[in-house]
């Protein structure tokens, strides 16, 4: 099974974890946003959103991922917890995302 899924030809990268395919956060917010600075986005996401963040620590966990330069922790969700992240993310992209995780 291939560690890296597309979605509208962007790289989701995803990691099996606990008997469930876990993805890399950073990328689906990346392809929900457009944001050029992902790791502030997050910050201002969890700021505007206060049960998620107090909840980031069940709904997200850092896994070993495969990147350019090596394996790296990086922010990881499973489907459920991507679904909860994308529920605060004000994107016309969620719906088609959201859908495309169902399959």
């Amino acid at each position: 099974m291939s560690n890296i899924v597309l979605f509208e030809e962007k790289q989701v990268r995803r990691v099996w974890h606990a008997k469930k395919w876990y993805f890399v956060v950073s990328d689906v917010v990346q392809i929900l946003t457009d944001s050029a600075n992902i790791i502030d986005y997050l910050k201002k996401l969890r700021r505007r959103d206060p049960s998620l963040a107090e909840g980031w620590g069940q709904i997200v966990t850092p896994l070993l991922v495969e990147t350019p330069g090596g394996r790296q922790k990086l922010n990881c969700a499973d489907a459920e917890g991507l679904l909860r992240i994308i529920q605060s993310i004000p994107s016309p992209k969620a719906e088609p995302f959201k859908r495309w995780l169902a399959r």
